[in-house]
């Protein structure tokens, strides 16, 4: 039977399992997998492009000497599992699961769910892609897969029930993880995406006048008269801005929901076994909403570390790792990069530096160069004539200096008293697509959110401070003392609710200009703003002035830089802590609200740093949040049980102030006043 529904897809997958509990297994369930005083290094395996089991067995020695402890595989080859429809073979893989355990490594089982099998494209349709357009696509790259079929999901379903229970009992079986890369490829246009998207909008809205109000078709006449007018906005534009929201969100829920179906096939199956899944939230071409759901189907967060710079990063690194008290996992790392070859060193660095944002694992992207394909030419840590590069040695050598590592306090759990706030829905309405946003606000809403929350970070992790990137109105924000909302134009009412109770119970937020100005419809409030929430600030903020450098003064440091718009504000009950000097009027450029126990301050222009940094180091005090060690530009640290490691991310030689004499645990130096770290060079000090 073909089910053409979302509701019928989804009764069908869960009806071919138990009932289970729809919660995840998170970190926090598990306190001892993998627990304290564990790292792990290890790497991404292709053993179905190996030439036979000779070259597979030296692989996995080579893997032993080198001091590997874990392997992830399985990913992207669903057809060699399964390579005609139901007919399954699993000879070569078990037979490289024994060799796994008997070389004591670890394996992270991928469930392979894409791409999906040229056979699945050619006998069920649905699960090609259709373009805006109306053309149906050919699966000519990775995750050209319509996720959303019925077909697709029960045969994925199958593929995981199978590969599950074949290896639950395998000792060399550690985690589990999901469709690589979730997130990333195409949204669809078929006829079949159509009446699901529908059916989504019959759910969220109930009927189409809502809908109509919803989506504004008063405008420019867009009134919808009857379900079947509704089409998928086009992805790349032009189209209103509720609706695209809207189809966004929808393709989000499509993504999630493979993902639930996965996690209920790992609870039935292997319940002992954590989900930790190469997740690609931010995905340019797709991405799902992962901060606001991912305690239904993730463990520890995981993801795929390919850094450009420190601070984005870190931010990255930390956005993944969510509300959870987990450690990160690198499910993909980077071998060495940037360029084809790498860089001798760079690797160590930023392994090195993933310990300090609590990372747990390192596993390099990828183990051998590859030949051919869609990643032909990217160099692994096994050359294409099959020797080993320099970099497995420099992966031997990080293998070393975490199993020291591990038995001083590392992996290190963050538990930061900084929020900053991130949401899916917010990212969509801030960089929607061309012609996708009128030129009259254009400028006042660019620089976009990520900018702002890189520039809201920015001082926090140069100061060396701990911090959250959550979704605020899915966590309980009373762990945190100060919640930071940079540049949250679409502000959700969950968000709002959550904020309002924070600040009352004796929180402290800063928000910044161009947030909380349109519903979760992504409508401009029709009330003063920031809307729903002026009487949180104590002030109206209705107004914007675009300015050349403006100038200020926080806690008597003179600032004057180019900040972009202004808002004005217009404090009711909000005391002014500066003002713009010279600006007319000297408008108000901080105000602060006492709201119930709390304190509600608004900045009234985008976050950056000239004006972030002089405004946090006024609440540092005040809030018991604590400054980590004081380092110079590009050198970042952390204290862990009392040992301090320290991370120099430039490509100069940095020498750090300490106190006194200290021993260089990985160095094997004694240091005495000044820590001199090589470029790229890392060491833990202890007295």
């Amino acid at each position: 039977m073909k089910f053409t529904t979302l509701a019928g897809a989804c009764a069908l997958a869960l009806a071919a399992l138990a009932p289970i509990v729809a919660s995840a297994q998170n970190a926090d369930d598990h306190p001892d997998w993998p627990g304290a005083g564990q790292l792990f290094v290890g790497t991404n395996y292709q053993p179905f492009d190996r030439s036979g089991h000779e070259q597979i067995e030296h692989d996995i020695q080579r893997m032993k000497d080198a001091g590997f402890k874990v392997v992830r595989m399985g990913d992207l080859a669903w057809d060699s599992f399964e390579p005609a429809e139901g007919k399954f073979d699993f000879r070569l893989f078990d037979w490289i699961m024994d060799r796994m355990h008997a070389a004591g490594l670890k394996v992270i089982m991928d469930i392979p769910g894409q791409p999906a099998p040229i056979w699945m494209h050619k006998k069920y349709p649905g699960v090609d892609v259709v373009d805006q357009h109306g053309a149906r696509l050919d699966p000519a790259e990775r995750y050209m897969d319509d996720t959303s079929d019925p077909d697709y999901r029960r045969l994925l379903v199958r593929l995981a029930d199978t590969m599950t229970r074949r290896y639950a009992k395998h000792p060399a079986l550690f985690a589990i993880g999901y469709n690589n890369e979730s997130g990333n490829g195409m949204v669809s246009y078929s006829e079949a995406d159509r009446q699901r998207f529908i059916g989504w909008l019959k759910r969220k809205y109930g009927t189409v006048a809502a809908l109509n109000k919803a989506w504004a078709t008063q405008r420019w006449s867009r009134r919808l008269d009857s379900w079947d007018e509704v089409r998928l906005p086009y992805i790349d534009g032009v189209g209103p801005y509720e609706r695209y929201l809207d189809m966004r969100r929808f393709w989000s829920e499509q993504t999630i929901d493979v993902l639930k179906l996965l996690e209920a096939v790992r609870k039935k199956n292997v319940p002992d076994k954590p989900a930790i899944s190469n997740l690609w939230d931010s995905a340019g071409r797709k991405g799902f909403d992962m901060l606001a759901t991912y305690r239904d189907y993730v463990s520890y967060g995981a993801m795929g570390f390919y850094p450009g710079d420190p601070l984005g990063a870190g931010f990255e690194s930390t956005m993944m790792r969510a509300g959870m008290n987990a450690p990160i996992w690198f499910n993909e790392f980077t071998a060495g990069g940037p360029g084809y070859y790498g860089t001798p060193g760079r690797s160590r660095m930023w392994a090195h530096f993933g310990l300090l944002m609590g990372a747990q694992a390192v596993l390099p992207w990828t183990w051998h160069s590859h030949h051919g394909g869609e990643e032909q030419a990217l160099f692994g840590l096994i050359d294409h004539d099959d020797r080993a590069s320099w970099k497995l040695d420099e992966f031997a050598t990080i293998a070393k200096e975490f199993a020291k590592l591990e038995k001083l306090g590392f992996p290190r759990l963050q538990q930061p008293k900084v929020a900053i706030a991130y949401a899916f829905d917010n990212m969509i309405a801030t960089n929607l697509p061309r012609e996708g946003i009128s030129n009259t606000v254009r400028p006042y809403i660019n620089p976009g959110y990520m900018r702002q929350a890189h520039d809201a970070y920015a001082p926090l992790f140069r100061d060396n401070i701990d911090v959250a990137v959550i979704h605020i109105g899915h966590e309980d924000l009373s762990r945190y003392k100060l919640v930071i909302v940079p540049g949250l134009y679409l502000l959700d009412a969950a968000s709002r609710t959550n904020l309002r109770k924070f600040v009352a119970d004796g929180g402290t937020v800063i928000m910044t200009a161009q947030s909380d100005k349109v519903d979760d419809h992504n409508q401009w409030f029709d009330t003063p703003l920031p809307g729903g929430l002026t009487d949180v600030f104590g002030l109206r903020t209705n107004a914007f002035y675009n300015a050349g450098p403006l100038q200020t003064t926080i806690a008597g440091e003179e600032i004057k830089a180019d900040l972009g718009a202004y808002e004005v504000l217009e404090p009711s009950t909000a005391d002014v802590l500066a003002r713009f000097s010279n600006v007319d009027g000297k408008a108000p450029a901080i105000t602060v609200n006492r709201f119930g126990k709390g304190r509600a301050i608004y900045v009234a222009t985008a976050a950056q740093p000239q004006i972030m940094k002089p405004l946090y180091h006024t609440l540092y005090a005040s809030l018991g949040i604590a400054p980590g060690p004081v380092t110079p530009d590009g050198v970042y640290a952390r204290v862990v049980d009392g040992r301090t490691l320290y991370v120099n991310t430039t490509s100069e030689p940095k020498d750090v102030a300490i106190d006194g004499a200290m021993d260089g645990v990985l160095s094997g130096k004694r240091w005495s006043g000044v820590l001199r770290l090589d470029p790229m060079g890392v060491d833990l000090l202890q007295k």
